[in-house]
């Protein structure tokens, strides 16, 4: 089962979420999470979905940016977050969740949804071609960072 997360819902969703920062090799930090997704949540900046388990426990979530595409004149999501427990693995709460979000775009008649993650995440590199994402091989990411 998923649903929409609210700011009801926070608390679930801190662990989750900083667990998913620590796969990344982020230093945990429950605070700075819990000010970071209540304020997506607070100011409609992001539209996240936990999944549950059948004891309705929170085991996943993935976490969407609305943006556009100038060329194509249309709204499109990114896909940055999305994480379930590793004891939930290979369960199909991944799968749930994808879902939701194609339904998502679907919804608000988006173009597309892009993501990102590492090379060397083998589950999400193997996961999202199997959920219907194609690699680009026809551009080129680049990032500026403030320091």
């Amino acid at each position: 089962m998923t649903k929409q997360a609210t700011i009801n819902n926070l608390e679930e969703l801190v662990s989750l979420f900083d667990a998913y920062r620590q796969f990344y090799d982020k230093k945990s930090d429950i605070k700075a999470a819990e000010e970071f997704l209540e304020a997506r949540i607070v100011n409609d900046e992001s539209v996240i979905f936990l999944a549950y388990n059948k004891d309705e426990k929170a085991v996943g979530f993935v976490q969407l940016f609305p943006s556009f595409s100038s060329t194509r004149m249309k709204r499109f999501w990114i896909l940055n977050g999305l994480f379930v427990s590793p004891e939930f693995r290979g369960k199909g709460f991944s799968r749930e969740l994808i879902e939701e979000a194609k339904n998502l775009c679907r919804k608000t008649d988006a173009c597309a949804m892009l993501l990102e993650t590492s090379v060397t995440n083998d589950i999400g590199n193997s996961l999202y071609p199997s959920a219907g994402f194609q690699l680009r091989d026809d551009a080129n990411f680049y990032e500026w960072e403030t320091k």
